[in-house]
Protein backbone atom coordinates (compact mmCIF):
# COMPACT_ATOMS: atom_id res chain seq x y z
CA UNK A 1 0.00 0.00 0.00
CA UNK A 2 1.40 3.51 -0.37
CA UNK A 3 2.26 4.49 3.25
CA UNK A 4 1.14 8.15 3.50
CA UNK A 5 1.54 8.13 7.16
CA UNK A 6 3.90 8.43 9.92
CA UNK A 7 4.91 4.60 10.16
CA UNK A 8 3.90 5.17 14.57
CA UNK A 9 0.71 6.74 14.50
CA UNK A 10 -1.07 3.76 16.01
CA UNK A 11 2.08 2.76 18.31
CA UNK A 12 0.78 0.93 21.91
CA UNK A 13 -2.88 1.14 20.49
CA UNK A 14 -4.43 -2.67 20.38
CA UNK A 15 -7.03 -3.37 17.56
CA UNK A 16 -9.42 -6.07 17.59
CA UNK A 17 -10.11 -6.99 13.95
CA UNK A 18 -13.31 -8.88 12.93
CA UNK A 19 -12.65 -10.71 9.76
CA UNK A 20 -9.12 -9.40 10.30
CA UNK A 21 -7.85 -12.67 8.13
CA UNK A 22 -8.82 -12.02 4.79
CA UNK A 23 -10.03 -8.96 2.09
CA UNK A 24 -10.95 -5.66 3.11
CA UNK A 25 -10.84 -5.92 6.44
CA UNK A 26 -7.67 -8.12 6.41
CA UNK A 27 -5.92 -4.47 5.04
CA UNK A 28 -7.11 -2.78 7.83
CA UNK A 29 -5.56 -5.02 10.26
CA UNK A 30 -1.87 -5.87 8.86
CA UNK A 31 -2.21 -1.46 7.69
CA UNK A 32 -2.67 -1.09 11.84
CA UNK A 33 0.09 -3.67 12.54
CA UNK A 34 2.32 -1.76 9.92
CA UNK A 35 1.44 1.56 11.77
CA UNK A 36 2.37 0.25 15.69
CA UNK A 37 -0.69 -1.54 16.57
CA UNK A 38 -0.64 -4.96 18.40
CA UNK A 39 -3.44 -7.06 16.82
CA UNK A 40 -6.64 -9.39 17.77
CA UNK A 41 -7.66 -10.80 14.58
CA UNK A 42 -11.34 -13.30 14.73
CA UNK A 43 -12.84 -15.11 12.17
CA UNK A 44 -15.08 -18.08 12.65
CA UNK A 45 -12.71 -20.62 11.19
CA UNK A 46 -9.18 -19.74 12.62
CA UNK A 47 -7.33 -21.19 9.56
CA UNK A 48 -9.08 -18.04 7.88
CA UNK A 49 -6.72 -16.46 10.57
CA UNK A 50 -3.37 -18.34 10.33
CA UNK A 51 -1.92 -16.90 7.24
CA UNK A 52 -2.24 -12.87 8.42
CA UNK A 53 -0.87 -13.85 11.97
CA UNK A 54 1.96 -15.50 9.86
CA UNK A 55 2.59 -12.38 7.98
CA UNK A 56 2.36 -9.88 10.62
CA UNK A 57 4.31 -12.00 13.18
CA UNK A 58 7.45 -12.21 10.29
CA UNK A 59 6.63 -8.64 9.46
CA UNK A 60 7.72 -7.90 13.42
CA UNK A 61 4.40 -7.16 14.52
CA UNK A 62 2.27 -8.95 17.12
CA UNK A 63 -0.96 -10.55 16.72
CA UNK A 64 -3.35 -12.92 18.41
CA UNK A 65 -5.55 -15.18 16.49
CA UNK A 66 -8.75 -16.41 18.03
CA UNK A 67 -11.62 -18.03 16.83
CA UNK A 68 -15.31 -16.55 16.83
CA UNK A 69 -18.53 -16.37 15.13
CA UNK A 70 -19.74 -13.00 15.67
CA UNK A 71 -23.15 -14.11 15.70
CA UNK A 72 -22.80 -15.91 19.13
CA UNK A 73 -22.67 -13.69 21.52
CA UNK A 74 -20.68 -15.38 24.62
CA UNK A 75 -17.92 -16.64 21.99
CA UNK A 76 -17.26 -12.94 21.08
CA UNK A 77 -17.07 -12.85 24.97
CA UNK A 78 -14.85 -15.29 25.19
CA UNK A 79 -12.44 -13.55 21.99
CA UNK A 80 -12.46 -10.32 23.93
CA UNK A 81 -11.13 -11.47 27.26
CA UNK A 82 -8.62 -13.50 25.41
CA UNK A 83 -7.34 -10.41 24.66
CA UNK A 84 -7.76 -8.60 27.11
CA UNK A 85 -6.01 -11.65 29.27
CA UNK A 86 -3.12 -11.12 26.42
CA UNK A 87 -2.65 -7.54 25.64
CA UNK A 88 -4.35 -6.06 28.81
CA UNK A 89 -6.53 -3.33 27.09
CA UNK A 90 -8.44 -2.78 23.77
CA UNK A 91 -8.42 0.86 21.99
CA UNK A 92 -9.72 -0.12 18.68
CA UNK A 93 -12.37 -2.42 17.40
CA UNK A 94 -13.18 -2.98 13.74
CA UNK A 95 -16.16 -4.75 12.64
CA UNK A 96 -15.49 -6.17 9.45
CA UNK A 97 -16.87 -9.88 9.83
CA UNK A 98 -19.84 -10.02 6.53
CA UNK A 99 -21.62 -12.27 4.24
CA UNK A 100 -22.46 -11.62 0.71
CA UNK A 101 -24.18 -13.34 -2.01
CA UNK A 102 -26.14 -12.40 -5.54
CA UNK A 103 -29.83 -13.22 -5.22
CA UNK A 104 -32.96 -11.89 -6.16
CA UNK A 105 -35.78 -10.75 -3.72
CA UNK A 106 -38.34 -12.75 -4.78
CA UNK A 107 -35.84 -15.98 -4.75
CA UNK A 108 -34.14 -15.42 -1.16
CA UNK A 109 -35.01 -17.32 1.39
CA UNK A 110 -35.98 -16.28 4.67
CA UNK A 111 -33.23 -18.05 6.21
CA UNK A 112 -30.62 -16.31 3.49
CA UNK A 113 -31.51 -12.91 4.15
CA UNK A 114 -32.09 -13.80 8.28
CA UNK A 115 -28.03 -15.43 8.21
CA UNK A 116 -26.90 -11.83 6.24
CA UNK A 117 -28.41 -9.44 8.74
CA UNK A 118 -27.14 -11.88 11.85
CA UNK A 119 -23.29 -11.50 10.80
CA UNK A 120 -23.15 -7.95 10.00
CA UNK A 121 -25.80 -5.97 11.64
CA UNK A 122 -26.18 -8.43 14.70
CA UNK A 123 -22.67 -9.16 14.80
CA UNK A 124 -21.49 -5.35 14.55
CA UNK A 125 -24.17 -4.93 17.72
CA UNK A 126 -22.53 -8.15 19.39
CA UNK A 127 -19.19 -7.11 19.28
CA UNK A 128 -19.76 -3.22 20.38
CA UNK A 129 -21.17 -4.70 23.65
CA UNK A 130 -19.17 -6.76 24.55
CA UNK A 131 -15.87 -4.49 24.11
CA UNK A 132 -18.06 -2.06 25.56
CA UNK A 133 -16.35 -2.06 29.61
CA UNK A 134 -13.06 -2.06 27.53
CA UNK A 135 -13.48 0.39 25.03
CA UNK A 136 -14.82 3.24 28.21
CA UNK A 137 -11.39 2.05 29.98
CA UNK A 138 -8.83 3.27 27.15
CA UNK A 139 -11.65 6.38 26.00
CA UNK A 140 -10.96 4.20 23.00
CA UNK A 141 -12.92 3.48 19.12
CA UNK A 142 -15.47 1.79 17.25
CA UNK A 143 -14.77 1.29 12.97
CA UNK A 144 -17.52 -0.28 11.07
CA UNK A 145 -17.45 -1.70 7.75
CA UNK A 146 -20.62 -0.58 6.40
CA UNK A 147 -21.31 -0.28 2.01
CA UNK A 148 -23.05 1.88 -0.24
CA UNK A 149 -25.69 -0.33 -1.41
CA UNK A 150 -28.75 0.85 0.24
CA UNK A 151 -27.86 4.35 0.10
CA UNK A 152 -30.40 4.14 -2.93
CA UNK A 153 -30.90 0.36 -4.54
CA UNK A 154 -28.96 -2.68 -5.55
CA UNK A 155 -30.73 -4.95 -7.40
CA UNK A 156 -29.83 -9.01 -5.76
CA UNK A 157 -28.74 -7.04 -2.57
CA UNK A 158 -31.50 -6.57 -0.56
CA UNK A 159 -30.44 -8.90 2.13
CA UNK A 160 -26.92 -6.94 2.45
CA UNK A 161 -28.44 -3.60 2.01
CA UNK A 162 -30.77 -4.76 4.77
CA UNK A 163 -27.96 -5.77 6.81
CA UNK A 164 -25.72 -2.82 5.99
CA UNK A 165 -28.03 0.00 7.12
CA UNK A 166 -28.34 -1.46 10.19
CA UNK A 167 -25.11 -0.81 10.36
CA UNK A 168 -24.79 2.64 9.97
CA UNK A 169 -27.27 3.09 12.69
CA UNK A 170 -25.72 1.29 14.65
CA UNK A 171 -22.76 3.83 14.37
CA UNK A 172 -25.25 7.15 14.60
CA UNK A 173 -26.45 5.71 17.82
CA UNK A 174 -23.57 4.77 19.45
CA UNK A 175 -21.68 7.55 18.71
CA UNK A 176 -24.23 9.78 20.51
CA UNK A 177 -24.67 7.29 23.21
CA UNK A 178 -21.51 6.74 23.99
CA UNK A 179 -19.61 9.74 23.01
CA UNK A 180 -20.01 10.78 26.73
CA UNK A 181 -17.86 7.82 27.79
CA UNK A 182 -15.32 8.98 25.05
CA UNK A 183 -15.85 6.44 22.79
CA UNK A 184 -15.49 7.40 19.14
CA UNK A 185 -17.75 5.10 16.68
CA UNK A 186 -17.43 5.95 13.08
CA UNK A 187 -17.42 3.58 9.94
CA UNK A 188 -16.64 3.27 6.34
CA UNK A 189 -18.45 2.55 3.33
CA UNK A 190 -16.67 0.87 0.64
CA UNK A 191 -17.34 1.06 -3.00
CA UNK A 192 -16.29 -1.33 -5.58
CA UNK A 193 -12.77 -2.49 -4.36
CA UNK A 194 -11.37 -4.58 -7.08
CA UNK A 195 -8.54 -6.91 -5.15
CA UNK A 196 -10.82 -8.81 -3.01
CA UNK A 197 -12.38 -12.59 -3.20
CA UNK A 198 -15.43 -11.14 -3.06
CA UNK A 199 -15.45 -8.83 -5.80
CA UNK A 200 -14.37 -11.82 -8.09
CA UNK A 201 -16.84 -14.14 -7.04
CA UNK A 202 -19.83 -11.68 -7.11
CA UNK A 203 -18.94 -9.06 -10.25
CA UNK A 204 -18.47 -10.86 -13.20
CA UNK A 205 -16.20 -9.12 -15.72
CA UNK A 206 -19.04 -8.00 -18.24
CA UNK A 207 -20.39 -6.43 -15.20
CA UNK A 208 -17.43 -4.53 -13.92
CA UNK A 209 -16.90 -2.76 -16.91
CA UNK A 210 -20.27 -1.41 -16.56
CA UNK A 211 -19.75 -0.64 -12.70
CA UNK A 212 -16.29 1.19 -13.76
CA UNK A 213 -17.96 3.75 -16.33
CA UNK A 214 -20.23 4.68 -13.49
CA UNK A 215 -17.53 6.00 -11.34
CA UNK A 216 -16.67 9.09 -11.84
CA UNK A 217 -12.93 8.75 -10.48
CA UNK A 218 -12.66 6.02 -13.58
CA UNK A 219 -11.73 3.11 -11.63
CA UNK A 220 -12.28 0.21 -9.23
CA UNK A 221 -10.64 1.29 -5.66
CA UNK A 222 -8.18 -1.10 -4.14
CA UNK A 223 -7.78 -2.41 -0.32
CA UNK A 224 -5.05 0.37 0.43
CA UNK A 225 -7.58 3.10 -0.63
CA UNK A 226 -9.65 1.82 2.89
CA UNK A 227 -6.64 0.93 4.50
CA UNK A 228 -5.70 4.58 4.30
CA UNK A 229 -9.38 5.79 5.13
CA UNK A 230 -9.50 3.40 8.07
CA UNK A 231 -6.01 4.47 9.51
CA UNK A 232 -7.05 8.42 9.12
CA UNK A 233 -9.69 7.66 11.11
CA UNK A 234 -8.60 5.70 13.76
CA UNK A 235 -5.82 8.39 14.35
CA UNK A 236 -5.40 11.50 16.48
CA UNK A 237 -6.35 13.62 13.32
CA UNK A 238 -9.79 12.21 13.75
CA UNK A 239 -10.11 13.09 17.65
CA UNK A 240 -13.19 15.05 16.63
CA UNK A 241 -14.97 12.71 13.98
CA UNK A 242 -17.84 10.77 15.79
CA UNK A 243 -20.90 9.33 14.46
CA UNK A 244 -19.41 9.69 10.19
CA UNK A 245 -19.82 6.74 7.62
CA UNK A 246 -16.67 7.67 5.66
CA UNK A 247 -17.55 6.55 1.86
CA UNK A 248 -14.65 5.55 -0.27
CA UNK A 249 -16.13 4.58 -3.39
CA UNK A 250 -14.79 7.65 -6.22
CA UNK A 251 -18.14 8.83 -6.11
CA UNK A 252 -20.01 6.15 -7.94
CA UNK A 253 -22.99 6.20 -5.25
CA UNK A 254 -23.73 9.64 -6.20
CA UNK A 255 -24.57 8.05 -9.91
CA UNK A 256 -26.80 5.41 -9.10
CA UNK A 257 -26.59 1.73 -8.56
CA UNK A 258 -28.48 0.35 -11.05
CA UNK A 259 -26.86 -1.78 -14.24
CA UNK A 260 -29.11 -0.40 -16.83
Amino acid sequence: MTNIFADNILEGKVAFVTGGGTGITGGVARAFAEHGAKLAITSRKIENLEAMKAAVENNGGECLAVAADVRDFEAVQNAIAKTIEHYGKIDIVVNGAAGNFLCAANELSPNGFGTVVDIDTKGTFNVCRAAFEELQKSKGQILNISATLHYLATPMQIHVSAAKAGVDAITRNLSVEWGPHGIRVNGIAPGPIEDTEGMKRLLPEPLKEKITKRVPLGRFGKIADIENAALFLASDAASYINGVTLVVDGGQWLKGTSLG
